[in-house]
């Protein structure tokens, strides 16, 4: 079991509290691709941050990997997110300054797992396999959004992570590009090295995970599972 939630519940503290998650029991197995579908302010971007430990809860507990995360201090869950969980955001969030391949290699630099010219290798492949080879030594200004999704992408695998969490992957790009960041997650749960949790509140992507769990309110509310087998990444 990668994830295990038992009433977790988060408020946030401003002129008034705000209940973000309310008592919310979840597990997650190892290997599986999870939808987190609901409206904007539904919670299930709260419930990724505390998943990622970048939120910790107000109440109830937490297992990543069978360790519990109240326990974990900020030098230990920095060390799990750099090495065992990948990020991948809506804006993309690449820097401006560095190339499609230093943007992926940085994250493996950063963690201590490679050197500048391991790191290199390993980017430059990950980045050929998701087709981008010829695009390694553009700045993002120069990529269409959707290859800077794919950079994002290859920059959440470059130090092979037990969990992915990716937070709105394809809200900023149209039908074609979303369907083909959808066939690159659906390739990667086929391998079965990662699991796969992606917030959203578009249909089509929250129908093309085999687990979709809807959020209201800061509760889940439905958690159905199909038989659907994960296709080929297209394009």
């Amino acid at each position: 079991m990668i994830v295990r939630a038992r009433k977790l519940t988060f408020t946030y503290k401003a002129a008034i509290e705000v209940s973000a998650l309310k008592a919310v029991d979840l597990d997650i197995s190892s290997g599986e691709m999870v939808s987190l579908m609901g409206a904007s302010g539904s919670g299930k971007t709260t419930l990724l941050s505390i998943l990622g430990m970048l939120l910790k809860p107000t109440a109830g507990s937490y297992e990543f990997l069978g360790e519990p995360v109240e326990r974990v201090d900020e030098e230990r869950a920095a060390r799990i997110r750099n090495l065992s969980i990948g990020f991948i955001f809506q804006h993309h969030l690449l820097l401006p300054e560095l190339s499609a391949w230093e943007n992926v290699a940085l994250n493996a630099v950063l963690s201590g797992q490679r050197t500048w010219a391991k790191a290199r290798d390993r980017s430059r492949k990950l980045l050929e396999v998701l087709g981008l080879a010829g695009r390694m030594s553009h700045y993002p200004r120069q990529l269409s959004g959707g290859e800077q999704q794919r950079v994002a992408i290859a920059r959440a695998l470059i130090n092979n992570p037990d969990m992915i969490l990716a937070d709105e992957p394809t809200g900023n790009l149209d039908t074609e590009n979303s369907r083909k960041i959808m066939g690159i997650f659906r390739a990667l749960h086929a391998k079965g090295n990662h699991t796969l949790i992606i917030a959203t509140h578009n249909p089509m992507v929250a129908e093309a995970c085999p687990r979709r769990i809807e959020i209201s309110d800061g509760q889940v509310v439905q958690d159905v599972r199909s038989d659907y087998e994960p296709a080929q990444a297209e394009g």
